[in-house]
């Protein structure tokens, strides 16, 4: 018979990765438990880890921690789906994440994903940050922190390495292409997105830079649109180049601004139900074009394919990232917490865009000549 402790852990472990049970503790007999068959069927599908875990306990050559252990399994559950976004996050990685979706946190600036070669690669660097003025560029792989080796799988903690305190500088190894790797040594400073900005250009033209999907981003689109239309813009160009996405719901009131009444995006989870994310009828009403290159992922996606398929304007630059998939976040109560992937999701017309992106209806190579040809698709149309 296993102790409390030790049945309550490796309970808890159970209860959180395989969401299939609900304890019924139906008595308890000094330090014996009775729970339902159901719940000692699913507990012995976890003996091997269990006894895996004494054997290193009593074997390895030095004290072990078990919290260590405990974590370490944990992640490994998540890493047999091989999906790199799904993770389990220990309570100082899982507030990183809240941090950043916050709008502010101390590095070097740069947004990353697990690339499908097992390689931590660069979404984008944040626009006027240390990563940014160093030269990163979207699709860079780094493959060294301070001098260690890192991959997608230890990502959470090749992140934390690259954070720190302001002023300190950290080593990033990048592989470009299929260049040597070489070093570059950033300072970090005080990251704190200012994800939305706009301007008035030529003609009365409308400008909007979208760089990530926080927070405060949906808010600060309207505040800005609602500057932009005091002004009489004729038109309006959204630039979601570089933007690796964010959060869904702010992506889906940005949305909503634009397209009039129809569907934004809808998804399908592994039961096959499918769940439509719908817009009124409010609109801009004036000529509209989205600038996007491989650096726009996830939520940026998701605003093209809508803009898109609902015709309310036309995307120009290169082929999107690519990214498909829905993740839910949820906290647990020590403070930890998971991301798991839940739903794949599908433009309007029933796109499936995941691996392969968005292709632009103008498609424009050199960055230097997508805001220009951007404007003078605006001028033709206000004529």
């Amino acid at each position: 018979m296993i102790s409390k402790k030790k049945a309550a852990i490796w309970g808890s472990i159970l209860v959180l990765l395989t969401s299939l049970i609900t304890v019924n503790v139906q008595l308890v007999l000094g330090d014996k438990v009775l729970v339902s068959r159901k719940v000692f069927e699913e507990y012995n599908k976890f003996s091997k880890l269990y006894s895996l875990k004494k054997v290193i306990e009593e074997n390895y050559y030095t004290k072990v921690n078990e919290e260590d252990l405990i974590n370490g399994a944990t992640k490994g559950l998540f890493e047999g789906l091989n999906d790199p976004y799904s993770q389990y996050m220990t309570k100082k990685e899982f507030e990183d994440l809240m941090e950043y979706t916050h709008g502010s946190y101390s590095g070097i600036g740069v947004i990353v994903m697990p690339g499908e070669d097992g390689l931590i690669t660069v979404v984008s660097p944040i626009e006027d940050t240390p990563g940014f003025r160093a030269g990163i560029k979207a699709g860079d792989k780094i493959v060294k922190v301070n001098g260690k080796d890192v991959t997608a799988k230890e990502m959470d903690k090749a992140i934390s390495m690259m954070k720190g305190k302001k002023g300190t500088k950290v080593i990033i190894t990048i592989l470009r292409e299929s260049k040597e790797p070489f070093d570059l040594t950033i300072k970090r400073e005080e990251i704190r997105l200012k994800t939305v900005k706009s301007q008035v250009l030529e003609d009365n033209i409308g400008y909007i830079r979208i760089t990530t999907f926080d927070e405060k981003t949906a808010g600060d689109f309207k505040k800005n649109l609602k500057e932009l239309q005091s002004k009489n813009i004729k038109g309006l160009i959204i630039d979601l180049r570089d933007n690796p996405g964010g959060l869904l719901d702010q992506c889906q009131k940005i949305a909503d601004e634009l397209i009039g009444e129809g569907t934004i995006v809808y998804t399908k989870d592994n039961k096959g139900k499918k769940e439509y994310l719908k817009s009124d009828a409010k609109k801009v009403g004036i000529p509209l074009a989205l600038l996007v290159n491989k650096g726009s992922a996830s939520a940026s996606e998701i605003l093209s394919g809508a803009v898109r398929d609902n015709k309310e304007g036309v995307l120009i630059g290169t082929t999107t990232f690519g990214k498909g998939l829905v993740q839910r976040v949820k906290p647990l109560k020590d403070g930890s917490g998971f991301k798991l992937t839940i739903a794949q999701y599908f433009t309007p017309n029933g796109e499936y865009i995941h691996g392969k992106g968005i292709k632009p209806d103008i498609v424009v190579e050199k960055v230097e000549e997508q805001l220009p040809k951007a404007i003078e698709y605006i001028k033709e149309q206000i004529k």
